[in-house]
């Protein structure tokens, strides 16, 4: 079969640089990798066929470097490029960049993340497409006056938001009026520290949700298609740790319709590719749109295994014209998928990240366990990026079973020379609340350091391995000790010995 490029760039670094380079060999396409010298010697580097330093380690200097990584695209003779996550990925100006050098661009359209990279802009267009949103403003604050009246109206709790944000940033939760001027003045400063934009909105904040949403994939001819849900409720800070699919507490007709919005939303943005949207799931059962990420999820692998598709090949087919590789009516949610992200950092002291070499990795194994990674022994964590260092991806036929590999799986990954959150998982896998799916955006804070003890959890992880040691070395003792048949007593070895060889079994 003849690929769909000869050569793609993959303008980004870490487990996702090494899942499209993946993907590519498998196509047949020369992968082409770019660094920062603190990534010299790192796994995307060592298995692309091509890559070139594009900067120092300063992300701003180095993967944000748009002139840079398209002069290495043209030298590589590159075909296309291929984002990532993260970085470029969402930048529409690269991708118009990318286009008008003759390239293509392996992700949306640049219009469609110009519209939905915009928070309000975003707001306006589902609105007009009839998609459900959370009450609040549809314009950025004119000023705190008109942040007081819209607050007022649609009632406390509200949630104060950057027009451009994401990850977190530039949020804030207001639960009366006297907290809300203070409220605005952080999140226009770290709106515009983290996005070189300070405008924010006002929205109402929903209380104990969900954080539900629905992969997407458009292929420009007019197939808007979805591949089902995911539920990424558990987060610490607006950040997601645990992901599984199907959603525990979903019902068939809260399916159909939020992948049928969904589907309408991607529509209404003439959507190419892969891209996700997220809502908020209420208590009541109702759904609000949150916001459109238009390029491949962190958490894409998961979607993969119930459905069987390989995305990053979709998405490479796709952005060669060619029309999505499935239908609608072939696509079904087989089994249970669960993924949580491993990263340089430290659970019981805040989860401070943690850089440093790794001395060694042992992975997990055995079926339908699956690990997307970058780290191996002797690889030297950087302190200028993510401590993203893999994710676990485990399947089962339902639910119970995939908490039960994914707890094997935890149990068998060890990562040593660093600390890693590996622990914590394994303690929400144990944990009440979740193995019976009660949980919502507000899980970690309202159960961590209490039923969710990091240092009574570190303990009994440290007592689970001094056991099997103990049992380990027990059993080597047993296996040196020769009895003869019969049990002590019975004769001795050389006896045993003799009897064996008269048998023909020596």
């Amino acid at each position: 079969m003849t690929p769909p490029f000869r050569k793609v760039l993959i303008a980004n670094r870490g487990e996702i640089a090494v899942r499209v380079i993946r993907a590519c060999r498998e196509l047949g396409i020369i992968p082409i990798a770019v660094f920062s010298e603190a990534d010299r010697d790192a796994l995307h580097v060592r298995q692309a066929f091509e890559a070139y330093c594009i900067g120092p380690a300063p992300s701003a200097e180095s993967y944000l470097r748009m002139d840079r990584i398209l002069e290495v695209a043209r030298e590589a003779g590159a075909e296309a490029i291929h984002p990532g996550y993260g970085f470029l990925a969402e930048n529409a100006v690269f991708a118009g960049k990318v286009v008008e050098a003759g390239m293509a661009w392996i992700g949306a359209p640049p219009a469609a993340m110009q519209v939905m990279g915009d928070k309000v802009s975003a707001r306006q267009a589902m609105l007009a497409a009839g998609v459900p949103v959370v009450p609040g403003t549809t314009e950025p604050l004119s000023d705190d006056d008109e942040a007081v009246r819209v607050a007022a109206e649609i009632g406390y709790p509200v949630m104060i938001k950057a027009s451009a944000g994401g990850g977190g940033k530039g949020m804030r939760r207001v639960e009366s009026p006297d907290q809300l001027a203070s409220a605005l003045r952080g999140a226009r400063s770290e709106a515009g520290s983290a996005f070189g934009d300070d405008r924010i909105y006002v929205e109402k904040c929903i209380d104990r949700p969900r954080h539900v949403e629905v992969q997407i994939f458009s292929d420009g001819h007019g197939h808007h298609l979805h591949l089902f849900e995911r539920d990424c409720s558990v987060q610490r800070r607006h950040q997601k740790l645990v992901e599984e699919t199907p959603c525990p507490v979903l019902t068939p007709e809260t399916r159909a319709a939020m992948t049928q919005v969904a589907t309408r939303a991607a529509a209404a943005v003439d959507y190419r590719g892969a891209g996700t949207v997220e809502f908020l799931l209420a208590p009541d059962g109702n759904f609000y749109f949150l916001e459109m990420n238009t390029r491949l999820q962190v958490e894409h692998p998961i979607t993969e295994l119930v459905t069987g598709v390989d995305l990053v090949h979709a998405q490479i087919a796709v952005a060669a014209g060619e029309p999505a590789p499935f239908t609608q009516d072939e696509l079904s949610q087989n089994g249970h998928a669960i993924e949580v992200r491993i990263c340089a950092e430290d659970p019981a002291n805040n989860f401070v990240p943690c850089p440093g070499r790794i001395d060694s990795v042992r992975l997990p194994g055995g079926p339908w366990v699956r690990v997307d990674g970058a780290m191996f022994g002797g690889y030297e964590v950087p302190i200028f990026y993510d401590p993203m260092l893999a994710k676990l991806v485990v399947w089962g036929r339902d639910r119970p079973a995939a908490i039960q590999r994914m707890k094997r799986a935890l149990s068998e990954l060890v990562v040593s020379g660093i600390r890693t959150n590996i622990p914590f998982f394994i303690q929400v896998m144990r944990h009440g609340p979740f193995v019976e799916g009660d949980y919502d955006t507000g899980y970690i804070e309202r159960h961590l350091g209490k039923d969710l003890r990091l240092d009574d959890g570190s303990k009994a992880e440290i007592a689970a391995v001094a056991a099997a040691l103990a049992a380990f070395r027990s059993e080597q003792a047993r296996a040196r000790r020769v009895e003869p048949a019969g049990g002590p007593g019975a004769g001795s070895s050389w006896t045993m010995a003799g009897r064996l060889k008269r048998l023909g079994r020596s």
